[in-house]
């Protein structure tokens, strides 16, 4: 027979396996209207840096790409050219933004890179910028504030991804640019913390990128995607399939992986009249693996 205590109990015990069964990293997800033959391509607006955020939308949405990532302190428009844009932006300047993005169907997917302070009351401006926007991740190297960084990453439910610069032979202090050294920061965080894959600077570093990739396997957060001309800290970009990066062993590793978040293609070269290389660029994904399929 069971007593109303009893089933007081069972409900108690049944509401505690419910809690337990709930994820504790639900993830932020990017459309899948967005992808573009598996993948959420765009652009890095840093690539159209000499141009205004909405010169960058536009600018991606005539490359082919479906996704942008943000960078702090751009100027918002040729008709405010003194109104910069980043995560102290007001609400007004926000709207502003969300209207361009719509008007071209781009989503605004990544912000970074950026600084991420120690102290969270400072932090959290980063984070409530993301979280107004809709982006799934951000992208830093502040790895001193790791320690915040985990906690805001859980109570946002937004990634975020150490993104590497080459490595700099007059300051051993910067470790950024060693996967190994990511991963060992990372290894035993939330699992919405991870890397930013800039294989142009990987590329920099005397390093191959596939192999890179592999180290921080399922790490990968979203990635810089770059090919370069030459192995040396003095190359720059080419098209991708066109220089020694190995793109498609990139996007190998990255489908194997089963990577889901956004490529930007951040192309620095020629930076005034860059538009066809990167619409090249995005076209080069958009056609990877179709003669095999």
């Amino acid at each position: 027979m069971v007593t109303r205590s009893h089933r007081v109990n069972l409900i108690g015990l049944a509401a505690i396996l419910c809690l337990i069964a709930v994820p504790t990293t639900a993830e932020q997800k990017i459309p899948d209207e967005y992808k573009s033959n598996g993948f959420f391509i765009g652009c890095q607006a840093w690539s159209f840096m000499r141009f205004t955020v909405f010169e960058a939308i536009e600018k991606t949405e005539r490359a082919g790409g479906r996704v942008i990532e943000f960078f702090p302190g751009q100027k918002l428009s040729k008709e405010e050219p003194t109104v910069s844009w980043d995560h102290n932006a007001s609400t007004e300047t926000i709207e502003k933004v969300k209207a361009k993005l719509a008007q071209h169907k781009i989503k605004a997917v990544n912000y970074g890179v950026v600084g991420i302070a120690k102290d969270e009351a400072e932090a959290r401006k980063v984070f409530e910028f993301a979280k107004t926007l809709g982006l799934r991740a951000v992208t830093t190297e502040s790895d001193d504030a790791i320690d915040t960084i985990e906690k805001l990453v859980k109570n946002y439910d937004i990634k975020v991804g150490f993104h590497d610069h080459p490595k700099q032979p007059k300051n051993p202090n910067y470790r950024m640019w060693d996967p190994k050294y990511i991963l060992s920061l990372v290894k035993n965080r939330d699992r919405r913390i991870g890397a930013c894959a800039d294989t142009g600077h990987w590329v920099r570093s005397g390093l191959k990128p596939v192999d890179c990739l592999r180290i921080l396997r399922g790490r990968i957060i979203s990635s810089h995607l770059k090919d370069l001309n030459v192995f040396d800290p003095a190359g720059h970009d080419v098209p991708f399939g066109m220089g020694v990066s190995d793109v498609t062993g990139i996007l190998d590793e990255l489908r194997r992986q089963r990577f889901d978040g956004n490529i930007s293609v951040e192309y620095e070269y020629r930076m005034e009249d860059s538009l066809p290389e990167i619409a090249q660029c995005i076209g080069f994904v958009k056609g990877y693996g179709l003669k095999t399929r």
